[in-house]
């Protein structure tokens, strides 16, 4: 049975920790504006687990008042929790709220935590702002594999040719994830170069490579 919306709204109140939590999750089943008013409640619980699943489902959430999305998930990105922190970044991506690129930008720079900047390099790819470019750039030169393969795909999507040359060191990658990273980035690249480094990529030994590599070029030849 589906719990009514003021049921959800009196386990959020709970001293019970299950029942915040398991009020958390049934809002899912609700309308989407009732689901965002409550949810609300979720964001400012004194429980990380609590704030974790509402910020987690706020993206499917959060469209209902983008003005209010954005001031409670730029509150989010200070919270002590830094898995919270990466959650509201990937939710300002997935709403694609352009306006908090200079808090990703700031929280990037201030946090050590890999996973945090892991996601606002991601929010960047999302949200698609040409502010990010050289903060992507930055990224691709981490200490952290994830963070470096993230900036390399964001960089695809944020589709600006210069990346081309910033890339082209990763063509010649130990790790196949990283190729094949490269394939599929460079297919949303117009680049002469960036076409050079795809045929050379086709002939790769690892098989998913190759065809990830085939598969662009083929994209490429075809919109001319």
């Amino acid at each position: 049975m589906t719990a009514t919306p003021d049921q959800i709204r009196d386990l959020l109140v709970s001293d019970n920790l299950s029942d915040r939590l398991r009020a958390v999750n049934d809002i899912r089943a609700l309308p989407p504006a009732e689901g965002f008013a409550l949810i609300q409640l979720a964001l400012k619980d004194a429980n990380t687990r609590v704030r974790y699943a509402a910020v987690s489902q706020f993206d499917s959430l959060g469209g209902q008042d983008l003005d209010r999305s954005l001031l409670l998930l730029r509150e989010l990105l200070s919270d002590p929790e830094p898995d919270v922190q990466a959650a509201a970044a990937d939710c300002l991506g997935a709403l694609k709220l352009r306006a908090a690129f200079e808090d990703l930008q700031a929280l990037y720079d201030a946090t050590p935590e890999w996973l945090v900047r892991f996601s606002i390099v991601a929010a960047l790819g999302e949200l698609g702002d040409p502010r990010g470019f050289d903060l992507l750039l930055r990224a691709l030169d981490s200490d952290n594999e994830l963070e470096t393969l993230g900036a390399i795909g964001a960089l695809g999507e944020l589709g600006d040719d210069r990346a081309v040359p910033h890339l082209a060191k990763f063509a010649t990658s130990s790790d196949w994830q990283v190729r094949h990273r490269l394939a599929l980035t460079l297919g949303r690249l117009k680049s002469p170069a960036g076409h050079a480094m795809l045929t050379a990529l086709a002939q790769d030994a690892v098989a998913q490579v190759a065809e990830a590599a085939t598969d662009q070029l083929r994209t490429l030849e075809a919109a001319d």
